[in-house]
């Protein structure tokens, strides 16, 4: 009997830790990612985990005179070395460029998912403290190296966009919406920042933008949630995973557009002035959900966050549910592909890359930590047409590549991306502590 005893127990142990390895067994990804992207993607069924699969590239640098791939055509060199953790870039009237140095602001001790996400970042290159500050890159002569680098504005929190409005440098700190006084061609700020409006902060998605909206009056803020699916309630999400209108002289805003995870790069396409964004969307439904997108963004749109993806489909994870809002649940544009993670946003207006490049959308894919394979760690080009959208059925271009070494390390992730006075696209390396030039040979 007690033989008996321990030969079901000793089954019923094999079946626990059978049923453990496979629920934290990492999901690796059944689709081509080319089958995820474009207008029409390939939405697959959930593969919802319990752990989340975490296949995040190890940050090494760069090393010796190892730099990036550019496409053919084109070539790349180092603009700036020697940053600390360069997030974003801003070009100035006059061709200066702003280079925010940057990084999340410390996290809430305690936690499994505060140790994981501590872990994962400390692995990709993101665990060092934020330089909280704004550095002046000078490049007069148009050759491609700067000869001015200089500190350009310090005491910050965590900056990210940054944007010259009605003569007042507006940056966004991961808490706050700031400005400066600006005068054309001044190289160190000495005001103190004006508060403009207050940024719900903590959790995930720290990083803020800002533009100028296409009426001349006010600015859109983006700020990304605090959670992966309103994991802390939605009291917690509260002005959160929304693009904010702005009014700086009033100092008030209202919700443009709701129901973004993770929105961040903006731009107003040169053809339309619509708004567009780029989106980080949801994690652990498997490697081949939910895919980022490039989407334009109007007045009152809802595209579904934290209930709905991809213009309707339920994460059946989240309650309680909303059914009144799935009919209503706008589709986005342009799916980029799943956990790519997609930050950086510019269009080719004055690029100078030839004619492949010279109608659509630069995008800086920071890269993923829960796909198998890795996705993103490039900056890629999504063609656009006259009428001011995609090219049907166009594909995302490659346009720098070779992030990962040759054992998927990471010498760099992209993350801002900018058109430089000359025409040539700058791409800022927040593991490689460099600023990138792509320009035509």
């Amino acid at each position: 009997m007690r033989r008996h005893i321990l030969i079901v127990s000793g089954l019923v142990v094999l079946a626990a830790i059978a049923i453990i390895a496979w629920i934290a067994w990492p999901d690796t990804a059944r689709l081509d990612i080319a089958r995820v992207e474009g207008q029409r993607p390939e939405i697959t069924d959930p593969r919802a985990q319990w752990i989340p699969t975490m296949n995040v590239a190890k940050a090494v640098g760069w090393q010796g005179d190892a730099k990036p791939v550019a496409a053919a055509g084109l070539t790349v060199a180092a603009y700036a070395t020697g940053l600390e953790h360069p997030r974003w870039l801003y070009r100035l009237p006059n061709g200066d460029v702003l280079v925010a140095e940057s990084n999340s602001p410390p996290r809430e001790a305690g936690g499994i998912a505060n140790k994981v996400m501590g872990f994962l970042m400390g692995r990709a290159g993101a665990g060092v403290p934020s330089a909280n500050r704004i550095t002046l890159l000078r490049d007069a002569n148009g050759d491609g190296v700067p000869e001015v680098k200089t500190v350009f504005m310090t005491g910050l929190n965590s900056p990210s966009g940054m944007a010259l409005f009605d003569g007042q440098l507006y940056i966004a700190n991961t808490d706050a919406l700031v400005r400066v006084p600006y005068t054309e061609g001044m190289t160190k700020v000495t005001a103190r920042p004006e508060l403009v409006i207050k940024l719900r902060g903590g959790g995930n998605h720290w990083a803020r933008n800002v533009i100028p909206a296409e009426d001349g009056k006010t600015l859109y803020v983006s700020v990304g949630s605090s959670t992966n699916i309103a994991d802390n309630g939605l009291a917690a999400e509260r002005y959160r995973a929304n693009i904010l209108q702005v009014w700086p002289k009033e100092k008030t805003y209202r919700i443009y557009a709701a129901g973004l995870r993770n929105p961040n790069g903006m731009a107003l396409e040169p053809h339309s002035h619509e708004l567009w964004t780029v989106v980080n969307e949801r994690d652990m439904i498997g490697s081949d959900l939910a895919p980022d997108y490039l989407t334009a963004v109007e007045m009152g749109d809802h595209f579904g966050w934290p209930w709905y993806y991809w213009g309707g489909y339920p994460d059946r994870r989240v309650e309680p549910g909303n059914a009144p809002l799935q009919q209503y649940s706008k589709r986005p544009d342009y799916a980029l592909g799943p956990h790519v993670a997609a930050l950086g946003l510019t269009f080719a207006e004055d690029a100078r890359l030839g004619p492949e490049f010279a109608n659509g959308a630069f995008i800086g894919e920071h890269g993923s930590w829960n796909r198998k394979p890795l996705s993103g760690y490039k900056v890629v080009f999504v063609p656009f047409g006259d009428t001011g959208w995609p090219v049907k059925d166009a594909k995302p271009i490659d346009v720098l590549t070779g992030f990962l070494n040759k054992d998927g390390e990471a010498q760099g992730r992209p993350v801002g991306v900018i058109i430089d006075r000359t025409g040539a696209l700058l791409v800022a390396d927040d593991v490689g502590n460099r600023v990138w030039r792509v320009s035509a040979k």
